[in-house]
């Protein structure tokens, strides 16, 4: 049986009008422990050192101080604390995979746009890096793929996993887009642009070779940028995936055989809840 992370002390801010919503973490909580899934707190606490695994000093600076410039991304009161307890469920999920349960970390806010040095796209710390990171350093030997269906390229992760031993990354993402980058691939990152209009048989068309590309590399674990964005009904993307494409990607990931963890980033259409809901029933 699969495990949710869940704080909903990172349901409890937001700004008006802002798609990066409380009701992301919130409804989908509420419906997943209807449905089965009840989420539990994360055992593992982030902290500042775990965010100086990528990050650089000044960026967590920032973060404290709420010094920071991204139009797209609020300075919320005590934001760092926040990326920390969105952090620590990717910790979490990291943790249960390699202890032999497949694991999602509900939790906001997301992190694929975060870079080195760089708050960007509703992201401040990127999660599914630094768990990754975490995992390497307690076990270097150990060699992970990443798979990113977030509607939007993942180009903090991409610009933090770069060239780095014992990782493999995939992307796959609308293009043209936000953040505009994610057209060519490089050394262990592959990048997969896909029009506007595409839709779930020709998005899993596309996905499967990426997935496979990613296990040529023969990883212990798979980690997941789990993003719900490319939704055909959501309002940042212009892909048109439904309910039954996502429960199809989390058994495609689950067919794989590997320990694995998925952690929240886009999706903001009312129906996430359900997204989220389906791609579980494949992934667990």
């Amino acid at each position: 049986m699969g495990r949710v992370f869940s704080d909903l002390r990172t349901a409890d801010y937001g700004a008006s009008g802002h798609l990066e919503a409380p009701f992301r973490v919130r409804r989908s909580f509420e419906l997943l422990k209807a449905a089965g899934h009840a989420p539990e707190l994360p055992p593992a606490a982030a902290g500042p050192g775990d965010a100086a695994l990528l990050h650089g000093d000044a960026h967590w600076r920032a973060l404290e101080t709420g010094t920071f410039e991204d139009p797209d991304t609020p300075k919320f009161p005590g934001i760092a604390g926040l990326a920390l307890l969105s952090l620590s469920g990717a910790l979490s999920a990291a943790d249960a995979a390699l202890a032999g349960a497949p694991a999602f970390s509900l939790m906001r806010p997301p992190g694929h746009h975060a870079g080195k040095d760089k708050v960007a796209g509703f992201c401040y710390l990127n999660n599914v890096a630094l768990a990754c990171a975490r995992l390497q350093a307690a076990k270097p030997d150990l060699r992970i793929g990443i798979v990113d269906f977030d509607v939007h390229h993942g180009d903090g992760t991409e610009s933090l996993v770069l060239g780095r031993p014992g990782i493999s990354f995939a992307s796959i993402h609308q293009s043209p887009l936000y953040p505009g980058t994610g057209l060519k691939s490089r050394e262990n990152c592959l990048n997969v642009p896909l029009p506007e209009g595409t839709n779930g048989d020709e998005y899993l068309h596309a996905f499967e070779p990426a997935l496979e590309r990613v296990l040529a590399s023969k990883p212990d674990v798979l980690a997941v940028s789990a993003g719900f964005d490319a939704y055909k009904d959501d309002p940042l993307g212009g892909l048109k995936l439904d309910r039954a494409t996502y429960r199809r990607l989390g058994s495609l990931l689950a067919q794989t055989g590997l320990p694995r963890f998925a952690v929240l980033e886009g999706g903001y259409a009312g129906d996430l809840p359900r997204l989220i809901e389906s791609f579980l029933g494949g992934f667990f």
